[in-house]
Formats: structure tokens, C-alpha cells, sequence
């Protein structure tokens, strides 16, 4: 299930002078046409500083979420620090309704954990709520866990869930987890759209794997994308790695 199919960007004089207009990414969505989803389940990879984050919170903002994650109900600004990229971004739907969605930043689960439990208190059925996304606060529980929990609790299915670079707040295992989580939704009719770094995410089966880099974007196999050589390489060679490093 596709509830996005593309996205493009309008060619405006406003773009001159941003930033992002020079990241290789944006220059090559521009050079051609629009940036294409094909499968459910979509992985942004690359280096630092290569556009994944920031391309990810423009199609979230555009989509409706807030920028600093949640659904599309949360409304609250810890620090206005998002791009104004999603001003200039346009999405092309599928033809099948989202009934539901999440944009997840595991570098703000906190601030979404403090925006839950505002809500908990600000409404009448507070308890009901909570259940929706486990029924304990996310601050009474570790980074991963919390992260798990809303995954677990709060996902429903039939929508479109953006995550960025989970694996920042994921062991290994809870990774393994996700994975099966993932599949379940996908069953029931999500699209994932993920950056991540994780070899581990990226292994999900059938999942389009789309390499950032200076020259743009390309569709990449699994095994031969740069995070899965360079561990894999350093796993098999670790102390001629270590002794070339040191």
C-alpha cells in the first residue's frame, strides 16, 4: 500500500538561498522530476549531512505531522528548528486513504513523551488515552522502550509511519523487533518511509533501499550498500581494522 507514490518540488526564485536547494539530494530530485516510492517499505540511506533528516521532516510537515513528531493532532514547538523545504515540497497520494500515522525522531521521543502526558491530563478521557500508547508514561520507561511502545501501542495499521534513524535509540535486538512489528503493519496495509544507518533495519525483506550520496540518490541493493559493506567488512577484519585506525 502506497499512500505516497512521489514527491517533487516547485520551482520557485524563494529556493535561491536556502541551504537544503544545495544538497545533492534536493539537486537531483529537481534534475529529475520527483523522488518515487515503489514498495511499502522505503529506507533513505547515507552519510552525514547528505539530506535523509531533512527530506524526512519535509514530507512529514507536508503530510500533515507535526515537525517535531506525533500524529497529526499534536500541535506543540519545543524550539522552531525545521526547514522551510516542506514549503516547497509537493506530494503526489495513492489512491487509498490513510486512517492512520506517526512521524517518529528518535532524537525527540522525549518531547513527544512530555506532549502525551499534557494530553493525558488536559482532556476527559485521560486513562483511554494513555492505553493508546501503553498505558504508562513514556517517561517512566528507557529511550528504547518508550520508542517500542509507541511502535507497539500506538501504530494501528492501514497509515503511513515515518521514522527517523530509529536505530539511534533501538539495541539490536529491539531492532530484530522492529523488523517483525514492521511486517505485521505492512500486513495490514502501511507504508514505512525510514532513514536510518542500521544494517540490521535495512535488511527488512523486499524493502526499496535508496543511497544518498554527492551524486544524488540511486536505488541500491541491500548488500551492496555502503553501511552494510563497511560493517560487514569491519566485523570479518576487526583487528586490521582497529590496528589501521589506532
Amino acid at each position: 500500500m502506497l499512500y505516497i507514490e512521489r514527491i517533487y518540488l516547485e520551482d520557485s526564485p524563494e529556493r535561491e538561498g536556502q541551504y537544503w536547494n544545495e544538497i545533492p539530494l534536493i539537486k537531483a530530485v529537481t534534475e529529475r522530476g520527483s523522488f518515487r516510492f515503489h514498495k511499502p517499505v522505503t529506507f533513505i540511506v547515507g552519510e552525514n549531512g547528505m539530506g535523509k533528516s531533512t527530506l524526512l521532516e519535509a514530507i512529514a510537515v507536508c503530510w500533515g505531522f507535526n515537525p517535531e513528531g506525533g500524529t497529526k493532532n499534536m500541535r506543540f514547538s519545543t524550539k522552531e528548528s525545521h526547514s522551510n523545504l516542506c514549503d516547497h515540497i509537493r506530494i503526489a497520494r495513492g489512491p487509498h486513504y490513510a486512517h492512520d500515522g506517526f512521524f517518529l525522531r528518535a532524537e525527540s521521543t522525549y518531547n513527544v513523551a512530555s506532549e502525551i502526558d499534557r494530553l493525558k491530563t488536559s482532556g476527559g478521557n485521560g486513562e483511554q488515552f494513555m492505553q493508546s500508547y501503553g498505558g504508562k508514561s513514556l517517561h517512566n520507561q528507557s529511550h528504547g522502550e518508550s520508542f517500542m511502545s509507541i511502535m507497539q501501542n500506538r501504530f494501528g495499521g492501514n497509515g503511513l509511519y515515518i521514522l527517523d534513524e530509529p536505530e539511534a535509540a533501538l539495541s539490536p535486538t529491539r531492532q530484530m523487533a522492529m523488523l517483525s512489528l514492521m511486517k505485521q503493519l505492512v500486513d495490514k496495509d502501511s507504508q514505512f518511509i525510514i532513514s536510518t544507518h542500521s544494517p540490521i533495519l535495512m535488511a527488512y525483506p523486499d524493502a526499496e533501499i535508496i543511497e544518498l550520496d554527492e551524486q544524488g540518490f540511486r536505488a541500491t541493493p541491500y548488500k551492496e550498500t555502503s553501511h552494510y559493506r563497511l560493517t560487514s567488512y569491519f566485523l570479518n577484519h576487526t583487528e586490521k581494522v582497529l590496528e589501521q585506525l589506532m
